[in-house]
């Protein structure tokens, strides 16, 4: 059982600084909301494996579905533990992990440690089998009404209070079958928001086979390895995805929506689990 925490978050993820604004010839200085993005240095049994640069909210949801989505551990139990400490120059994720995943990936010593910015999914990979790889197919899954797909877009820029305030943010949320949003959360970097979630979602039980991922970015390879590993079944991306994340999609069995807009969307692999307005499967 992982510990408890009352607040896993660093900050309020954002900062306001004093600006200089200039619009259709006017100028005024007002504060502005400005988004924190810091190094969290992931610790597994004090052994160094990566840094990322990580919006600090939401930080045990991110080391446990970090943890999840790049197979350092293959169930939730596995994490032992999460310690979360602040350092001058940002923020450790100490973690005890029962699997020695982490020492075969980064060596002993941490000799294999990659730094991971806020747009990489390639951290603690030196070889490229270790780069792409390559989930289990995902179940049978929901089949989603189109409806369904365009009540969550019409409602997800209201569950975005970071983004709200900063305009620099990107989400993952989980939606229910109708539609309905149940958790999001926002991260500097897509990924870690979708790391973020799948987190969220274990610890709170949820069933990744009864609802559908809505992303806020592209649909990069790194999101859909993330998202098949965790059981998801359908996401859906506001922007394009990119030739090898249909070709991850295709293989793992994943219905990939990407374009995903208000009216508009395009399906790119495994299109029968989205119904359209007339009912019928595409």
């Amino acid at each position: 059982m992982l510990p408890k925490h009352a607040d896993t978050s660093i900050g309020h993820g954002y900062v306001t600084r004093r600006v200089d604004r200039y619009r259709h010839g006017e100028h005024e200085q007002l504060n502005d909301a400005i988004t924190e993005e810091v190094p969290v240095a992931m610790i597994y049994n004090d052994v160094p494996f990566a840094v990322m640069m990580v919006t600090p909210l939401d930080l045990e949801d991110f080391a446990l579905g970090f943890s999840l989505s790049e197979g350092l551990i293959a169930t939730p139990e596995e994490l032992l533990s999460i310690e979360v400490n602040s350092r001058l120059e940002g923020v450790e994720l100490a973690m005890r992990v029962a699997s020695t995943t982490v020492e075969d990936r980064a060596g002993s010593g941490g000799e294999r440690l990659l730094p991971g910015r806020s747009g990489c999914g390639l951290c603690g990979a030196r070889m490229l089998e270790d780069a792409v790889r390559h989930p289990s197919p995902v179940g049978r899954g929901p089949h989603i009404e189109a409806a369904s797909l365009e009540r969550a877009l019409d409602s997800l820029r209201a569950a975005q209070p970071v983004n709200a305030a900063t305009g620099s943010v990107h989400a993952a949320a989980w939606v229910g079958i109708d539609g309905a949003i149940a958790m999001v959360r926002e991260d500097v970097g897509r990924h870690n928001a979708l790391d973020k979630l799948i987190g969220a979602m274990v610890k709170a039980g949820i069933d990744p086979q009864q609802g559908f991922l809505v992303v806020t970015s592209r649909a990069s390879y790194e999101m859909v390895t993330k998202a098949a590993s965790a059981g998801i079944t359908l996401m859906a991306a506001i922007s394009a995805p990119t030739a090898l994340a249909i070709h991850l999609a295709e293989n793992t069995g994943l219905t990939l929506v990407g374009f995903a807009r208000p009216g508009s969307y395009v399906l790119y692999t495994h299109p029968q689990r989205l119904l359209h307005a007339a009912g019928a499967s595409a």
